[in-house]
This record gives structure tokens, C-alpha cells and sequence, in this order.
């Protein structure tokens, strides 16, 4: 028999977290067994489901590459078919009218707070009422709900996480599968669709666990293959409290928009409750594929560890073919305003050759990054001037020892001027300056790292200085002295020396 599974999200919200993650694991064992994902969208809550909140969870699912081999279908399209289920569980005897009032309604809630104990206060009245009484009711157009006559004895079933799993039916209360309105409750719906669906296993969150023997019941009175189960762990904060918003991000869409790569999140995702029985952390698509089963689903609960996720995510971003990554990375410096590719600004001295490689920056800045946002933030001090000076870096490599930094940029401009502009060469042009000027090529290196990026931190010195060229490495010594000559004049001194020369007065 083929596997048949499903995702159910409700459009109440956004594609939270531990949607994700059990949308994932239902295409996963998909694909690792050949079988068919099915997206069905609840949105039977019409109040609070949104077109909105849909096209998030399409988008969040489309990001992760989670593709659905049926679907999406809509739960509210199959509502007659609801109706007619719970019709159908009146004719078998399983089911039954409930005529109360709803002031009859609170005084059971309240007489069953009181004793402690299920009470079936409705099922009796129901009993006690002849069919004339029924039929005569019903010609009069009363308003009734439709319950499920809960049997005497036990619910059982073997849950594939959790292995043998027993509920008490007296336990379980009469519950309404069809309201007064005509509208089916979530369990009747559930049941009806997966029917509908062929779905051969249903694997979602502990948090359902309380549902699957009502959905059992309910099965078991449609006389319909009862599925498979499989309850998942659930995701908790680092707290140890159930994942929320007080957590951070909860959204799949406020990762992506963080510059995590799909890729890490699908990585992180699956280490969410699942364990692949090696040492192994980092997993392409295909390999999780290849690895995952539910024998490997884990019973305790996960942590969701934001660090770890930021790890994984460097781990694919320096996996990843440079190629690959170029259009994510330009789409994100095109957002932070940042113009590349043919008719954006050149430098200020509008030299073409002056135009940075952002392949080569793109493969230089990979290994120093955790997401897209800190590749870009890396990234944008090669396409912009001025240099935009990191105050901490500029106040402990050259404000500490004004006239020294002075001095080794002075140097560094003059033995620079004629150099054969290749890594190598300008190391060994570098190295011997640092060894004239007695300084120590560290405090050389970081001096000039702060004037090429306005940082002390960036890809190897000799590296940037052949990314950005000889003229426009120039130009930028030439604003660190500038910049330096202006410190000791004040701060409007030093904001004018930074305001390049076609925007000056």
C-alpha cells in the first residue's frame, strides 16, 4: 500500500516553527518511501483564517522546498461531506441529537467541574426522549448538535514514536462532531478529510495526542480504516517551556528574512526531534532523505537552540557553490540599497575598473559568515564610499597612537604606489615596510584593514587590497589620513573629510 501523509496547517497565523518542522518530517518519509504529500489548508475558522496567513504558509513551504504532491486543498470546500459524515454516524447508532439549551449546556459544565468526574447529562436527556418526541422537535425547526456516542471500554493504538498507547473511554467526553450552525468541530472535519484523502499515516505534534482516540472513535463509526499514528516531540524554548514568541522568531518567514539559507533551516528542522544515530549534524536535502525514518523520532521534547541554527547555517553557506549563492547575496545588497552590475554608480572616481568582484568577495566573506545578513553587512564596505569607520576598531588601531598610525599609512601609500598589484607580491612589500618601520606587521596589517574596510576584521589584508585595486586602495589610505589629520580638529573636521569630493561645497 502506497504511504499517504499530510500536512494541516490552520491560516490562523504565519508557518510557525513546528508547522515547519512537522510538514517536513511528513515529506521526508514521503520521499524516502515513495509516497504522496497531500497540503490540505483548515480553514474552517473563518473569523480568524486569512488569504493572507495562506499565502505565507504556500511561500514558507515553497522556501523550505517542501513540495506537496496533492493540494493545497481547502478544508471548508468539503463541509456537506462533514455533514454528511456526522449523518451517517446518527444512522449507525454512533452519534447522537442533542437538543439542549444553552443554558442547559453550562449547568453540566458546571455539575461536572463539581463532581470531578464525565458526566453524560446530554446523551441522558437524549435517551429519555421518544422518537415522537425527536420527529416533532425536528418539524419545528430545533436547533440541535450532533455527539458522538463515546462506547464503554478502552482506546488503543500503536503509535509509531511512542509505541503502545491506552485511553479510558469514560474518559473521554460525548463531544460535538456537528454544531447547532451545521458546521462541523475539528475532529469531525479531520477525520472526514483524511478519509477523503486516503491518508494512510497521520504524524503531527504530541500536543494531538488527547485527539487520536476521539479521531479513532470516530473512524471506527464511519466503519473506515482506522490510519497509522505517529506523535512527534514537541519543540520547547531553551527554557524548557513550549516555543513561543516571548522565545524570539517563531515564524519560518522571520528567518528568512534574518538571511538564514532554506537549506540550514530545513538542516536544523529535522535535528528538531530526530536523531540520524551518528555524529553527523550537517545534511544536505538528499542525505536527510536517505537517512530519515521514524524509528530515529525521538519521545522527549526538543530545544530549539537559535545558536545552533546560526552554526548550521555557516556550515551551508561555506558548503555552498559560490555560483549559487551570487543571487541571493546581490538581491539582498540591491535591498540594503547597495547597486551593482551595469549602470550602478561607480567609486567616486567613476573608473569601471574600480568595480569590485563580488564572486570573488562572495567567496573571500563565506567563511566568516553565519547568515546572508552578515555576508551582506560584510559585503556593502566594498561597494560604498567612504569607508563608513567602525568607531571601536578606528579608537584601538589608530586613536591610541595617532601620529604612528599616521606614519605606517604614510609608508604604507608610498612603498604601495608601485607595486605589482598581486597577493603575493604586495605580502612581501607589506612585510618588509613592517620590518623598516620596527612596528610589527600585526599593528601594520590592522592599521591598514581599518582604512580598506573601516573594520579590524575582514578577509586576509592582501586579499582585500587586490579586490579593491590599486586606485581605489589608494584613494582609501589617502581618507584614513585624512580622516586622522581631521580627529584633532574636532568632529565637524573630521565629518567634512569624509564627504566625498563631487558632494563638497
Amino acid at each position: 500500500m502506497t504511504l499517504r501523509v499530510r500536512f494541516a496547517p490552520s491560516p490562523t497565523g504565519y508557518l510557525h516553527v513546528g508547522g515547519a518542522r512537522t510538514a517536513l518530517f511528513n515529506w521526508l518519509l514521503a520521499r524516502k518511501e515513495g509516497g504522496v504529500f497531500i497540503l490540505r489548508i483548515e480553514d474552517t475558522d473563518r473569523e480568524r483564517s486569512s488569504e493572507a496567513h495562506t499565502q505565507a504558509i504556500l511561500h514558507g513551504l515553497d522556501w523550505l522546498g517542501i513540495t506537496w504532491d496533492e493540494g493545497p486543498y481547502f478544508q471548508s470546500e468539503g463541509l456537506e461531506r462533514h455533514r454528511a459524515d456526522a449523518f451517517t454516524l446518527l444512522e449507525r447508532g454512533w452519534a447522537y441529537r442533542d437538543f439542549s439549551t444553552p443554558e442547559q449546556a453550562a449547568q453540566d459544565r458546571e455539575e461536572q467541574v463539581r463532581v470531578g468526574s464525565r458526566l453524560r447529562r446530554a446523551r441522558e436527556r437524549a435517551e429519555a426522549m421518544s422518537a415522537d418526541e425527536v420527529e416533532a422537535r425536528l418539524a419545528r425547526g430545533e436547533p440541535f448538535a450532533v455527539r458522538l456516542r463515546v462506547p464503554e471500554g478502552e482506546t488503543v493504538w500503536e503509535d509509531r514514536v511512542h509505541g503502545e498507547m491506552r485511553f479510558r473511554n469514560e474518559e473521554i467526553d460525548d463531544l460535538v462532531i456537528l454544531r447547532s450552525d451545521g458546521t462541523p468541530t475539528y475532529n469531525l472535519a479531520v477525520v472526514s478529510d483524511d478519509v477523503a484523502h486516503g491518508v494512510t499515516l497521520v504524524m503531527r505534534g504530541d500536543d494531538h495526542i488527547s485527539n487520536t482516540p476521539k479521531q479513532i472513535l470516530i473512524y471506527r463509526g464511519l466503519g473506515k480504516p482506522v490510519p497509522e499514528f505517529a506523535h512527534v516531540p514537541m519543540i520547547l524554548g531553551p527554557d524548557g517551556k513550549r516555543l513561543s514568541k516571548r522565545h524570539g522568531a517563531t515564524a519560518v518567514g522571520d528567518y528568512e528574512k534574518e538571511g538564514i539559507l532554506p537549506e540550514a533551516m530545513v538542516n536544523f528542522l529535522a535535528l528538531l526531534g530526530w536523531s540520524p544515530g551518528d555524529d553527523r549534524e550537517v545534511f544536505t536535502r538528499q542525505e536527510l532523505i536517505e537517512a530519515f525514518s521514524l524509528e530515529r523520532v525521538l519521545k522527549k521534547s526538543a530545544v530549539f537552540d537559535l545558536e545552533k541554527l546560526r552554526w548550521l547555517n555557516g556550515q551551508h553557506l561555506m558548503r555552498m557553490a559560490t555560483a549559487d549563492l551570487l543571487p541571493r547575496v546581490e538581491a539582498r545588497l540591491r535591498e540594503a540599497g547597495v547597486l551593482l552590475g551595469p549602470g550602478a554608480p561607480s567609486p567616486p572616481a567613476g573608473d569601471a575598473a574600480t568595480r569590485v568582484d563580488l564572486a570573488t568577495l562572495v567567496e573571500l566573506l563565506k567563511p566568516r559568515s553565519r547568515t546572508l545578513e552578515d555576508l551582506v553587512a560584510q559585503a556593502r564596505p566594498y561597494f560604498t564610499d567612504p569607508v563608513d569607520y567602525d568607531r571601536p576598531s578606528v579608537e584601538k588601531h589608530w586613536l591610541k597612537d595617532v601620529s604612528g598610525a599616521r606614519r605606517r599609512l604614510e609608508a604604507a601609500m608610498g612603498r604601495l604606489q608601485g607595486a605589482p598589484w598581486e597577493a603575493a607580491a604586495l605580502e612581501a612589500e607589506l612585510r618588509a615596510l613592517a620590518e623598516e618601520l620596527g612596528s610589527g606587521a600585526g599593528k601594520l596589517f590592522q592599521t591598514l584593514r581599518v582604512a580598506l574596510t573601516g573594520r579590524d576584521a575582514s578577509p586576509g589584508l592582501f586579499d582585500v587590497l587586490v579586490l579593491l585595486g590599486r586606485e581605489r586602495s589608494l584613494r582609501r589610505l589617502e581618507a584614513a589620513l585624512a580622516y586622522l589629520r581631521a580627529e584633532a580638529a574636532g568632529p565637524e573636521s573630521r565629518k567634512a573629510s569624509l564627504t566625498p569630493p563631487d558632494e563638497a561645497d
